[in-house]
């Protein structure tokens, strides 16, 4: 397995990214190759630098950068030899199984439309992460910021995207579809839940169990929450300020650590053709390796493979 990873990506790129290269060898299996991608001497004094083999991994020369605030639109035209955008044409070439990169979040997710195309016409991809449940399992969380406006339908494909993480990575024979809502009461929320509620409530696509509520959020009711990118981004940042809360005040335990990002590897992009997992911007080696054995789970298991027939199945 051939895992692509953008080493100008980050806030603390590169030394973030050769960070995590080494405990990647370390700690991961061997059969996960590496292609670096990026500035080829940068690449070269930095493995030397880390004492690691050069002739352990495959090199492809990618010498411009996207910048965490450049516009992604722009970027992704104006520097076609950026990382992001040489690593997005390796992996639709076939020459890496997928592609990680911490880097410009709107970049990465808008080339990867672009380049790779998406699973069936007339889907709208989005973003996911994985939300600790009170039971010590993790549930899933889409869309989390790829899209603020959503139609019904969209939130529909989210279910079905979910669904299919769930099954395929987490495990879960039979997920538990939930609609997150202000109310339980199917004629509560705005317009755009109440319509999606009733696309949803007879669907045999997956098995959705109605509404949820912010309190219940964390509880085991629901393995798959589902809304629009502009509340599922807000969603995420409270619990990221409500993990630095609770380590700024010296509280924590096994539940409150599976809210830190470095444990849980980035955000897959679901929906495109082909296996991409977007790091956090402010990624350390821990969470460069996280990205990196998330992406290779989800190539093993042939997630876009498997996301692209449940959605044909319902077209």
């Amino acid at each position: 397995m051939n895992i692509g990873l953008d080493i100008a990506g980050g806030d603390f790129a590169p030394d973030c990214n050769f960070e995590g290269i080494e405990l990647a060898v370390k700690n991961l299996s061997p059969d996960i190759r590496l292609t670096l991608i990026g500035d080829e001497r940068v690449i070269k004094e930095k493995l030397a630098a880390k004492g690691l083999d050069e002739n352990l991994f495959s090199i492809v020369h990618a010498p411009e950068i996207i910048d965490m605030g450049e516009s992604p639109l722009k970027a992704v035209i104006a520097k076609p030899n950026s990382s992001i955008a040489v690593g997005l044409k390796l992996l639709k070439s076939g020459q890496i199984d997928g592609f990680a990169s911490a880097g410009n979040t709107g970049a990465i997710f808008g080339a990867s439309v672009i380049t790779l195309g998406t699973v069936i016409e007339n889907i709208r991809p989005c973003l996911m992460t994985l939300v600790p449940k009170s039971n010590g399992s993790y549930g899933v969380l889409l869309d989390i910021g790829a899209s603020a406006d959503s139609k019904p339908e969209n939130l529909y494909q989210f279910a079905v995207l979910g669904n299919s993480f769930a099954k395929f990575i987490l495990g879960n024979p039979n997920p538990k579809i939930g609609l997150i809502n202000i109310g339980e009461e199917p004629e509560k929320g705005n317009e755009l839940v109440k319509a999606t509620y009733k696309l949803m409530v007879d669907s045999s696509d997956f098995n959705f169990i109605g509404n949820v509520e912010g309190t219940e959020f964390f509880s085991p009711k629901a393995d798959v929450l589902v809304c629009n990118g502009f509340t599922g981004n807000i969603v995420v940042k409270l619990c990221e300020a409500w993990y630095k809360v609770c380590r700024k005040s010296g509280l924590n335990n096994d539940y409150i650590e599976q809210f830190n990002y470095e444990n849980q590897g980035g955000s897959p992009v679901l929906g495109v053709n082909g296996s991409v997992v977007i790091g956090h911007g402010i990624s350390n080696g821990k969470a460069i390796m996280n990205m990196i054995k998330l992406t290779s789970e989800i190539v093993q298991n042939k997630l876009s493979a498997k996301i692209k027939e449940a959605l044909s199945s319902n077209e």
